[in-house]
């Protein structure tokens, strides 16, 4: 019997298995897929067995991963629903389907776990929140599912009540940081600089200000202070980007993002 079983094999599935095999041996895998396409090429890249259906995916493992999309989700839920007992847990990635919803479609006796990674993890730079019931997994359980999303990136276990928060922190962001990106890039490209170059420069200059942050422990803004120097060129930058509401409508993409949410 194996021990992680995914459903589904899209990006995001593929991603966090890829994550997986560097910490656990290919045996301890199986996968369920939409197409046999998808079955044969992710057996052939990764050495992963298959099931034949999801129904027997969920059957053969411990822990049952749904990286299915939204509109296949209930009817997933439906196909494995009697395969599962109270030794399974259950690991849905699927954002604004609470625990008690799952539980409704899935059996109460049955141990679910909220999971939101997003898409960086496919290159193992991901950050994931994992929201689970207090004394629904033992601590091995709970360093096993740890274990599986550190594996591409970074971990944090929060409050159920703060997973739509996840989305708007990283979930949904990783597509305004993409824009902040190309609009440095834009301005670099007005004055000169090739396009090509232009993203090296800002993508690298993003991605060290986010370790700085990361490692240094360092608020934000006293790390932004630091490269403000007095009349300087970058506090007049700042200047502009707080006339232009920078903070503000970075505020109103989160509202947008956690109203979606709330509303699925």
């Amino acid at each position: 019997m194996a021990k992680i079983g995914f459903i589904g094999m899209g990006n995001m599935g593929r991603a966090i298995l890829n994550g997986a095999l560097k910490v656990f041996p290919k045996e301890e895998f199986i996968f369920s897929a939409k197409t046999a396409e998808t079955k044969a090429k992710v057996r052939e890249q990764t050495g992963v067995e298959y099931a034949e259906s999801n129904a027997e995916c969920a059957n053969r493992c411990k822990y049952v991963i749904l990286a299915v999309k939204p509109q296949f989700y209930d009817e997933v839920l439906k196909e494995i629903r009697y395969m599962l007992t109270p030794e399974h847990v259950v690991i849905s990635l699927a954002p604004g389907r609470s625990i008690d919803q799952l539980k409704l479609n899935l059996g109460v006796d049955k141990r679910i776990v909220r999971v939101m990674p997003n898409t960086p993890a496919m290159i193992g730079e991901g950050m994931t929140g994992v929201s689970v019931r207090d004394g629904e997994l033992s601590a091995e359980e709970t360093d096993d599912i740890r274990r599986i999303f550190d594996s591409c990136g970074r971990t944090e276990f929060i409050g159920e009540r703060l997973m739509d928060a996840v989305v708007c922190a990283s979930g949904s962001s990783p597509a305004f940081v993409y824009m902040f990106i190309e609009a440095l890039a834009d301005s670099a490209v007005r004055y000169g600089m090739p396009r090509k170059q232009a993203y090296v420069f800002a993508a690298q200059a993003v991605r060290g200000a986010a370790s700085m942050v990361l490692e240094t422990g360092e608020h934000p803004g006293e790390l932004k202070d630091k490269v403000c120097s007095p009349a300087g060129t970058t506090i007049e930058g700042v200047a502009a980007l707080e006339a232009g509401g920078l903070r503000g409508t970075v505020l109103a993409a989160s509202e947008a993002v956690y109203k979606k949410c709330t509303q699925i």
